[in-house]
């Protein structure tokens, strides 16, 4: 060896494999025969046309001559750009790629929805906002202003898009669950954009409407009570129960234990709702991991303070959690346990069947909560920390619904 030499084989070096020279020729053959085929099918249509015009051939030979030398020349650089097109698409694939993002950032100059474009489309708002109309859309975003117009964006100003265009842009991304980029088609936004815009109006819409005072009084309550309630549990000031809300599995497993469900078989995050008996969501709790119980859940969301005394709460069997409302004079009304019976008596089974009748008037109100599909699949770790925020939106977009408690109940 030399002493000027300067190495250049390596263990590390990519060697082309068998498979890949074969991929390559085979790539090489098919452009062959795609080329050939060409020929034979253009020769096949000069013969046919040939054959019918040749009465006129006479006549347009002088213009033809004319242009017969810049033919070659023509020809020459379409086989040359054929050829090197299947040459990119041979060796470079990641360059097709390259080009069909390029094409893709070029089409964001148009906007598909606005506003404006529901305002004779009930059907349309209901099914990509939750609201029942365009004046429900209206009188919502009313309540954000008019600090909707100064908001402090997370990363940057947005400038394309209206306030009222991104308000519509957070309530699809919460009712349907769309990806970024899909709303950025419709908005002629980028993807970017569109996560900022989320983000920023989820923080928003959260301190807006956190500000409200949504626990009713005790008169409020008997005034709008449904007639059923009025009957048989004239007292009751709230309804609860947990639902939970799917997450990715985090990758910490500390993490996944504490979110972890074994009622859900999954990773979930908890959440305490509380309705009123003429059905307005007047109680939510923050987020809790998966593995919370009810009674830890109760204990911190500071439900026990709002309550007053001679009130009953209604909930689920589990919520055992008796011992902590009676020293503040409050009921909690829960099905029968059979504890070690193997049969309840007929009287207290009709009254647990009373019970439960208006009992399920809160799992009526998570079923709406769900019908917002952002709450439906596993929320990645991107939303997770924001989960509470989101979910009280949700919440409160509930509220703006009409009721579907009815008067009777």
């Amino acid at each position: 060896m030399r002493n000027d030499a300067i190495p250049s084989i390596f263990s590390f070096n990519k060697v082309t494999s068998a498979t890949a020279i074969q991929r390559r020729e085979r790539a090489i053959n098919r452009t062959a025969k795609r080329q050939l085929f060409v020929d034979i099918t253009s020769t096949d249509t000069e013969s046919q046309t040939d054959s019918s015009v040749s009465d006129g051939i006479s006549k347009a030979l002088p213009a033809i001559q004319e242009e017969s030398e810049e033919v070659p020349e023509i020809m020459e650089e379409i086989i040359v750009e054929s050829e090197t097109v299947n040459e990119e698409e041979i060796v470079k694939d990641n360059s097709i790629k390259k080009v069909s993002l390029s094409c893709a950032s070029t089409q964001k100059d148009y906007q598909f929805y606005t506003h404006e474009s529901f305002r004779n489309d009930d059907y349309g708002i209901l099914y990509y906002t939750g609201l029942e109309n365009y004046k429900k859309f209206l009188y919502v975003f009313s309540t954000l202003c008019p600090e909707a117009h100064h908001i402090k964006y997370r990363y940057s100003n947005v400038i394309n898009l209206s306030v009222h265009d991104q308000f519509l842009l957070a309530l699809m991304k919460i009712r349907k669950n769309k990806d970024d980029y899909e709303l950025s088609r419709f908005f002629g936004v980028s993807d970017v954009s569109v996560s900022n815009i989320f983000v920023t109006w989820i923080n928003f819409m959260y301190q807006m409407w956190s500000l409200l005072e949504i626990w009713p009084s005790r008169e409020l309550v008997d005034f709008f009570m449904p007639e059923g309630f009025r009957n048989y549990y004239p007292s009751t000031r709230v309804i609860v129960d947990c639902t939970e809300v799917p997450i990715n599995k985090p990758k910490n497993p500390a993490a996944q234990q504490a979110v972890f469900s074994y009622y859900k078989n999954r990773c979930t995050g908890k959440f305490e709702v509380g309705a009123t008996p003429s059905g307005l969501l007047c109680h939510c709790s923050s987020g809790y991991g998966g593995s919370s119980s009810d009674r830890q859940i109760v204990e911190r969301s500071g439900l026990l303070n709002k309550c007053e005394q001679s009130d009953s709460i209604m909930a689920d069997r589990g919520f055992e959690v008796q011992d902590l409302f009676a020293p503040v004079g409050v009921t909690v009304n829960i099905p029968t346990f059979l504890r070690g019976k193997s049969q309840l008596p007929g009287v207290t089974l009709l009254q647990d069947r009373k019970l439960s009748s208006k009992r399920v008037h809160i799992e009526r109100l998570i079923g709406l909560l769900k019908t917002y599909e952002i709450l439906q699949t596993p929320m990645n770790g991107f939303y997770v920390p924001i989960c509470s925020k989101i979910f009280f939106v949700c919440f409160m977009l509930c509220n703006f619904r009409e009721g579907i408690v009815s008067k009777k109940a």
